[in-house]
């Protein structure tokens, strides 16, 4: 067993001052670093992270990351060291697995448009709005030597097998790899003069202002030109391309293991697979809707995961479906990752993950085994019916079609067009004798080799799977050699209210009046035109920026005779944020067990850009506050229907409210339904209202109680022939509800037996005019005193009965089967009169405890 010198006091005090918690048992034993086939796979609900044993499929480890509750977080590791950013706050810590202690941690924006590389000792953080890429030392996070710098909006970010960390710049239509420089021998020392990371190869691999996505291969890298539907390889410092059939935009896994490169098509879903420079194979994935995840490649086989359910497909190399791992059936991420021999299938937001080993065998994993946090995720609501497929044709035309004179050139920008429910694969821009194809994302082209003086127009169209889509032409543009400068500084801001503020100096306009200025928006592999300003300043609207992604923005200066500057430097990096959205899948229950309290629970709300840091539950004049997606609200009275409200609150306050109704707990209501009686008990049917709590039942009546079923109670013991009143009590949290019911029980009668004898006198013993003693004699007492006879029945006669009581022993001998007894039976004769029971047999078996004694 590894970590026998991590003791588990050692542990806690370690992971007290890094601020995790491990948990689960034997969490000590295995504070060790993974070595073992191991995979540290997040979980999103929980805050946690589990570490995966690829070789068991068990969870050895498991640590809470405070504070990062439904966050999305990035995951880079190694077997000695791992690292997080968490995107909801920008945080990043280096935490070393071989103590696990954090070493170290440093502060990037929030948002998408940072990364994390890992490799071995080399880190690097890659911010791709900036276009800056720069090393740190993993074992303090500090910077090592100069940053590598590109222009904005570059995309890729990771290592290859070799260890070189790939960056594609799509303004250029390049991609160039990094290697790191060496480490100072004490952490966070200053590396020896000179040292810093280098780009140390550059490759042409599309035209300028293409869409790239990058896939670092096991040495080398694959670089998929969206624009023009090809996918480059460099391998070895040669470049190989091949072209694709895909008729929509594609995507690639970070990384690809083995020869094959899969090219996964949403749009269609459809996998292209690419191997020595060509395409090779093409299958479909099934299933509706475009949320796939990128294929992987891993032993053989091709694995892809449909992000609406959940289900990872598997495809053996001809194409053809081997395997369906099933997921949770509801939307969400799912994360793909080949390490240390084996697949992990991580969906974030599930309790449950799967390993698949090099022979293709699957195996689930409960990330929270040895739970030690109390009570099991939020119940899974169904999922919601498939999205109806939108009409798709060709897209619309571009709008806000723009052109600035340059000298010799233009600037020509545009914005979205509408993409008619297919995605847009590229924009081509055409004038001046010269045609662009133009990434997705990339709405901003300089056009050179123009001839100042004379006047330019330029058209844009849109490229989607069903054609092309109507052009839109620019504005009429001159260039001139008399172009104003660009703005010296360019300060951006993010405010609550989900605008964008970008501001700047005033611009020299060379002799010419600055007659607007053009801001551009910059992410991570993206440029778009952002809006145009008269003033030295420009508010983006709400909503025209990603929620939540990282930009930047630079601005062009344009004068009065339409001549453009070039691009000012890039401004600081923003997030942009407003409040959250409204909770979904908002319901709201009855506490069975609490008076006058409701519990609520939610998804979670989108955060809009900033972390949601609470939840507001209102509900009936009460509020409560929590941080979790349910809650419980008491003091609302019982019975009552109440509307509840839930508000996401974030930096920017707190957003729309999702509704619904609910009723507290209500004392029960009875009904009576029916009732019925024997001799001794009585029997009431009913059905009770449990008002939404869980009831407990009672009737009683003479003294006597019956407790049990809330539909029939039977109340025992009681007096034959006797009319009762039974009380029913129905009880839960909010009281009591009563009912009742009028009930007589049943009389019991008894026959008087006296059957003369075969011989002699026995022969007219029980006849009435006998003189002396006979059977059948009625008494006013309990004993056989002639001055208190009542009477004489015949054999036979039918008596009613009252009660018992003890008096004079009787021996009724032959003429009653010899029955012998010393209790008398209080019958309806001349009143109520008494009976020896030696003459009277009790109709329903002459069982004599069904009658009470007097």
């Amino acid at each position: 067993m590894r970590g026998g010198l991590v003791t588990i006091g050692t542990v806690a005090a370690l992971l007290a001052a890094m601020g995790l918690t491990v948990l689960g048992l034997g969490a000590a034993d295995n504070a060790v670093a993974s070595f073992d086939a191991s995979s540290w796979l997040w979980s999103t609900t929980r805050s946690e992270l589990a570490r995966v044993n690829g070789v068991t499929a068990r969870v050895d480890t498991r640590m809470e990351v405070p504070g990062g509750r439904r966050h999305q977080m990035q995951v880079a590791q190694t077997d000695r060291l791992l690292i997080l950013r968490d995107l909801n706050t920008g945080r990043v810590s280096s935490l070393d697995l071989a103590t696990l202690q954090i070493t170290a941690t440093t502060p990037t924006a929030p948002g998408l448009g940072v990364s994390v590389a890992l490799h071995e000792d080399a880190a690097f953080v890659v911010d791709a709005v900036q276009g800056i890429v720069r090393q740190l030392d993993p074992r303090a996070l500090t910077p090592v030597g100069e940053p590598v710098r590109y222009p904005p909006g570059i995309t890729g970010g990771t290592f290859d097998g070799a260890g070189k960390l790939w960056i594609a710049v799509p303004s250029e239509g390049t991609v160039s790899a990094v290697t790191a420089a060496e480490l100072p021998e004490t952490p966070g020392d200053a590396p020896p003069a000179g040292l810093s990371p280098k780009r140390v190869e550059t490759y042409d691999v599309a035209e300028p202002a293409h869409e790239l996505v990058v896939s670092t291969l096991d040495e080398g890298v694959a670089v998929l030109d969206r624009t023009s539907a090809s996918l480059v390889t460099v391998v070895g410092g040669q470049t190989r391309r091949a072209e694709l059939s895909m008729t929509a935009p594609g995507n690639l896994p970070t990384r690809t293991s083995g020869p094959q490169v899969p090219v996964t098509v949403s749009g269609d879903r459809s996998v292209h697979v690419v191997r020595d420079s060509r395409e090779v194979k093409r299958f479909t994935v099934p299933g509706t809707g475009a949320r796939l995840s990128p294929a992987v490649s891993w032993a053989g086989r091709f694995y892809c995961a449909d992000e609406n359910t959940g289900t990872v497909y598997a495809f053996d190399a001809e194409g053809q479906l081997v395997q369906t791992v099933k997921g949770s059936g509801r939307p969400g991420p799912v994360e793909l990752e080949v390490r240390e021999n084996h697949l992990f299938i991580n969906p974030p937001d599930s309790s449950t993950a799967q390993v698949v080993d090099d022979r293709n065998q699957v195996r689930e994993v409960d990330k929270y085994a040895n739970d030690v946090l109390g009570g099991d995720p939020p119940p899974v609501a169904p999922p919601p019916p498939p999205p109806k497929k939108p009409k798709v044709s060709k897209p619309g035309a571009p709008k806000s079609v723009t052109a600035a004179a340059g000298d010799a050139s233009a600037r020509v920008s545009w914005q979205a067009a509408a993409s008619n429910g297919a995605e847009i694969t590229r924009y081509v821009v055409e004038g001046a004798g010269q045609t662009h194809q133009v990434g997705a994302n990339q709405r901003a082209l300089e056009i050179t080799g123009l001839t100042n003086g004379e006047t330019y127009t330029f058209s844009v169209h849109a490229v989607n799977a069903k054609g092309e889509g109507p052009a839109r032409r620019s504005n009429p543009v001159v260039p001139t050699a008399e172009v104003p400068d660009p703005p010296a500084s360019v300060t951006a801001e993010a405010r609550p209210d989900g605008t964008v503020r970008v501001s700047w100096p005033e611009a020299d306009g060379q002799g010419n009046k600055i007659a607007k200025y053009a801001v551009t928006a910059t992410s991570a592999g993206a440029s778009a035109p952002a809006g145009e300003s008269a003033k030295t300043e420009l508010a983006v609207p709400a909503g025209q920026l990603e929620y939540g992604t990282q930009y930047a923005f630079t601005v062009t200066a344009v004068s009065e005779k339409g001549a453009g500057s070039k691009a000012s430097p890039v401004s600081n990096t923003v997030v942009p944020f407003t409040v959250p959205k409204a909770p979904t899948e908002l319901r709201a229950s009855t506490v069975a067990d609490q008076p006058g309290t409701i519990a609520v629970q939610w998804s979670p709300a989108v955060d809009n850009g900033r972390p949601v840091t609470k939840y507001v539950v209102e509900a009936a004049g009460k509020s409560v506050e929590v941080t979790d997606v349910r809650a419980t609200v008491g003091g609302l009275g019982n019975g009552q229907n109440v509307t509840v409200k839930v508000k996401a609150v974030n930096e920017a306050g707190p957003g729309p409210e999702a509704s619904t109704t609910a009723r507290t707990v209500a004392e029960p209501r009875i009904t009576v339904t029916g009732s019925s009686a024997d001799a001794t008990s009585v029997t009431v049917t009913f059905t009770v209202d449990a008002g939404g709590g869980r009831a407990s039942c009672t009737a009683a009546t003479g003294g006597k109680t019956a407790s049990g079923s809330c539909s029939s109670l039977r109340v025992t013991g009681l007096t034959p022939g006797t009319a009762y009143t039974v009380t029913l009590t129905a009880s839960n949290a909010a009281g009591k509800g009563t009912a009742s019911r009028a009930q007589t029980t049943d009389p019991v009668y008894g026959i008087a037996t006296c059957k003369n004898g075969p011989d002699g006198d026995q022969r007219t013993y029980c006849d009435k005019e006998v003189p002396g003693r006979n059977g059948n004699e009625i008494f006013k007492v309990p004993q056989q005193d002639n001055d208190r006879q009542a009477g004489w029945v015949p054999d036979g006669r039918r008596l009613r009965t009252y009660c018992k009581v003890k008096g004079e022993n009787v021996d009724a001998w032959i003429y009653n089967n010899n029955k012998q007894s010393n209790w008398w039976i209080q019958v309806a004769y001349e009143g109520k009169t008494y009976i020896p029971w030696a003459w009277l047999n009790l109709e329903g078996g002459d069982d004599l405890n069904v009658l009470p004694t007097c």
